[in-house]
């Protein structure tokens, strides 16, 4: 007679799946494998890291190429800026062509692909305006050339840790949240700072696919975190305007913090005197919390977070608390 094994590894689902999903498992499997059906050649296999071959380079700018910049942000020199040299990663730079095929978007492919720069061709990041508005004295829309005429730009490399343990340490392009924050003009009772992304089923097909998840994805900030001066709101990367599959045309850095803070494709930022629902923490707030900072002594339910591995190279290393940036953001956490 044969017999199965099951590894200590080997967890049954009920143990490494949220409740509120296991419970429901058959209609996530269902909408997983509609979504991966949405458009044209969505096949399985290819959503398997390792299981198809790699794009090269330019196949995947193409995927998520975006209009040239415009004539404000090329006489500004925007394309590539001076990188500060105050941020720098203490370990290897990750290859573009690797953090670009490795991407969370769920908009675009749901839980069931890091391949989102397959799925982004609908995506359109031009034209594109963020609102900023609440508890401020002076609410305004951005373009994204009132962004270039605005603010100073500059390249900053940092490190981004993913709450998944996967990592990467990239340059971003952009300029610093507390300099939008100030030009606003926090009122007093303003506490926290609320994020929204864009949320069109026309262009970001797994919208429509799943509605269980809370549509458009949302992040918050305390005030405290949103003017320290780590927060980064990216236009760029690698000397170029951010790819589709990278939140194009605007997002935001959290170097300290989990990826998922990160919200791309920003249209909306509001002062608040309430902490703000935010997307992960309302779906899984066992799994995902509001201040998600990373930290190797606070396991995730279902797996540990001490060790964390490069895109590309596979590499591991221990996960050092807020990410090795204790000494910009400790000091809020007393």
């Amino acid at each position: 007679m044969n017999y199965i094994v099951r590894k200590i590894w080997d967890l049954p689902q009920s143990q490494h799946t949220a409740p509120e999903v296991y419970a429901r498992r058959s209609w996530h499997r269902r909408q997983v494998l509609t979504a991966m059906g949405v458009a044209a050649g969505w096949g399985v296999m290819s959503h398997l890291v390792g299981c198809a071959q790699k794009p090269n380079a330019e196949e995947v700018k193409k995927a998520g190429a975006v209009e040239a910049p415009s004539e404000t942000a090329t006489a500004k020199g925007v394309y590539p800026s001076t990188r500060n040299p105050s941020y720098e990663y203490g370990r290897a730079e990750t290859a573009q062509n690797e953090a670009a095929i490795y991407t969370n978007f769920y908009e675009f492919t749901g839980p069931s692909s890091k391949a989102s720069y397959k799925f982004v061709g609908d995506f359109k990041p031009t034209p594109w305006k963020v609102t900023v508005d609440g508890l401020c004295d002076k609410p305004r829309e951005f373009d994204l050339d009132d962004l270039y005429k605005e603010f100073s730009f500059e390249e900053r490399a940092y490190r981004h840790r993913c709450v998944e343990t996967w990592a990467m340490c990239v340059p971003w392009t952009g300029f610093p949240l507390a300099d939008l924050i100030k030009l606003v003009g926090p009122k007093a009772n303003a506490k926290y700072v609320r994020f929204e992304t864009f949320n069109d089923s026309e262009q970001a097909p797994y919208i429509g696919v799943d509605n269980t998840f809370p549509w458009p994805y949302t992040e918050g900030l305390t005030i405290a975190e949103a003017t320290n001066e780590l927060p980064f709101l990216a236009t760029g990367i690698y000397g170029e305007p951010l790819p589709k599959q990278h939140g194009a045309p605007v997002r935001l850095v959290l170097p300290w913090k989990y990826g998922f803070k990160c919200i791309k494709s920003i249209i909306k930022i509001t002062l608040t005197d309430q902490q703000p629902p935010t997307f992960w923490n309302t779906v899984a707030p066992r799994e995902y919390t509001f201040e998600a900072n990373v930290d190797p002594s606070v396991p995730h339910p279902r797996w540990s977070q001490r060790t964390e591995w490069m895109l590309g190279t596979m590499e591991r290393f221990p996960t050092v608390k807020y990410n090795g940036y204790g000494d910009w953001v400790a000091k809020m956490y007393g």
